[in-house]
């Protein structure tokens, strides 16, 4: 039985690429039976009818998949972040990177608008620079019509399944058509009263580019911890495990536990205080959740 990738869902049909043809399939009714359904990204099996079209029969298992957007297979998201206009926003980064991180997929900081910087905001972008590069994470920073760009990302996509996820009007649709210009992304206008962007991305596709796939996602705006039990949110926070096999009790939340490793580092600066009233945050929004039925 041929065997493929879904590159792109569209209006109830699955496209399904395959050693070089793109074969338009349906799903399978017994997907929707058992409360399945195929995601972009997907690696599935399918039966030819007809020239060019197919039904997915087989959805081979997933090494992650995100709800919102409905993708899966993903190896790292490239999470786009403006430095102004809107502002540089250290919690919602967070908030991405944590969720990320529990879905296994590596996150690499992406900030645009830095020809848009004065001297102050340089030092402290700078500053956060080094607090996210000292946790592990890899920083890119970039403007519109870079000369660098080509170089900084096409080897960062080489042989990877790539999101570009972000806040809003921080200009994900820019840094997409600059990668790939024939897609001609409606980029929008921010607007000054909302300070959000209007970008239109109404499918999910998977596009060859640079020897790997990247996708852009409608949707991929804001993360909930809808997932996510208490007990899991500091294994998402690469600083917090560094230090917590450290804390008195092995089963430490960093909370209000005597004796906890992970709040010393806070107090010594060895994590940084925002880190830790983020994680604070967050574990209060997972603690109030209404719980799943």
């Amino acid at each position: 039985m041929p065997q493929g990738q879904i590159r792109k869902a569209l209006s109830g049909f699955y496209y399904v690429y395959d050693d070089g043809k793109m074969i338009q399939c349906r799903a399978r009714g017994v997907f929707r039976n058992r409360g399945e359904s195929p995601l972009v990204g997907d690696f599935v099996d399918y039966t030819v009818e007809g020239e060019n079209d197919g039904t997915i029969t087989v959805i081979h298992e997933r090494k992650n998949n995100l709800v919102r957007p409905p993708i899966a297979n993903i190896d790292q998201a490239i999470l786009v972040f403006s430095i102004k206009e809107p502002d540089f926003n250290t919690i919602l980064l967070d908030r991405f990177l944590v969720v990320l991180e529990s879905f296994y997929i590596e996150p690499i900081i992406c900030l645009t608008k830095s020809d848009l910087m004065d001297e102050q905001m340089e030092k402290t972008m700078d500053a956060y620079i080094k607090d996210y590069e000292q946790i592990g994470y890899q920083v890119l920073m970039t403007y519109k019509d870079d000369p660098a760009f080509d170089e900084k990302i096409a080897p960062l996509l080489k042989d990877k399944t790539t999101v570009l996820a972000g806040q809003s009007g921080v200009g994900k649709s820019t840094l997409l058509n600059t990668i790939l210009p024939s897609l001609d992304l409606k980029t929008g206008v921010i607007s000054n009263a909302l300070g959000r962007g209007k970008h239109t991305t109404r499918h999910v596709e998977l596009i060859e580019v640079c020897g790997g796939l990247l996708a852009d996602t409608p949707g991929f705006s804001s993360f909930e911890f809808d997932l996510m039990e208490k007990e899991e949110l500091s294994k998402c926070f690469p600083d917090f495990v560094e230090k917590q096999d450290a804390c008195k009790f092995r089963e430490c939340l960093h909370v209000k536990e005597p004796k906890c490793a992970v709040k010393e580092a806070v107090e010594s600066g060895e994590i940084k205080e925002y880190r830790y009233k983020h994680y604070l945050q967050f574990f209060d929004e997972i603690v109030e959740r209404k719980p799943r039925y």
